[in-house]
């Protein structure tokens, strides 16, 4: 069974999870992370050698382990840290099920490096928020995973620099749609490749937990193969006879 309590950070636990583990019914409560990644990330190997905590992106663990105790959590899941990605059979099961663990989440925190709350000078007369205009040009919105973890999750927040809760996906929706343009028109034909990622055939690969579909990930195919392949998948037969524009 590949749930595992790391012992490289104090309660609340970080939690792997596993296509295995998801078969059973004992899944304890967890929060997840959304965030952009950025230099230092904290890997497995780093929590597991020692290095983590001396590591850039540890910053992020403890705020998502702080938060999730608030939250009155006992576990939460990093993706940088809870998949094994020299494993390639683990990260490829990872990618194929992001979705639902997103989904199953009982929280999910939108950790924004770029939006800082600062005070307002006292000449701005502005009735917009001190941190609405960073928050709209915020690079995790050009990602192409934000789609599904705005959309999967049922409790999405929204985290800035200084680990300020800005608001939620409910509370934010106005924003967050005119930032978007995501819609439910959006899953019944409007394109969804809009969103940008670091490598290129992850515009197709991180639609897969969205579309409820599996399919090997071949890196190095390019973007236009995988997203043949996606939507090959997507119209085959058992999926429904459907047309979907990606």
């Amino acid at each position: 069974m590949l749930l595992r309590r790391l012992k490289s950070y104090q309660k609340p636990f970080l939690l792997r999870i596993s296509n295995l583990v998801e078969q059973c019914s004992d899944i304890p409560e967890y929060a997840i992370l959304s965030h952009r990644w950025g230099a230092e990330e904290v890997t497995l190997a780093d929590l597991t050698n020692g290095n983590g905590k001396r590591m850039a992106g540890y910053s992020k663990l403890q705020f998502c382990g702080e938060q999730a105790k608030r939250d009155g959590l006992h576990y939460f899941w990093v993706d940088t840290c809870c998949i094994d990605k020299s494993n390639s059979t683990e990260l490829a099961e990872a990618i194929n099920s992001m979705f639902r663990w997103y989904q199953k989440a009982a929280k999910c925190y939108v950790y924004l490096s770029d939006v800082s709350i600062r005070k307002r000078k006292a000449s701005d007369t502005s009735t917009e928020c001190t941190w609405e205009s960073a928050f709209r040009v915020s690079e995790w919105f050009t990602r192409g995973w934000a789609l599904q973890e705005l959309l999967a999750p049922r409790s999405v927040g929204f985290f800035s620099r200084e680990r300020e809760q800005l608001g939620d996906k409910r509370t934010l929706e106005r924003q967050v749609h005119e930032i978007t343009g995501i819609t439910v028109s959006a899953l019944q034909g409007s394109p969804l490749s809009q969103f940008g990622t670091t490598r290129k055939e992850d515009k197709a690969y991180s639609l897969l937990g969205i579309f409820d579909v599996y399919m090997p990930l071949i890196y190095g195919e390019g973007r236009d193969n995988a997203l043949n392949r996606l939507r090959e998948e997507i119209n085959k037969p058992s999926k429904g006879e459907r047309t979907i524009s990606v």
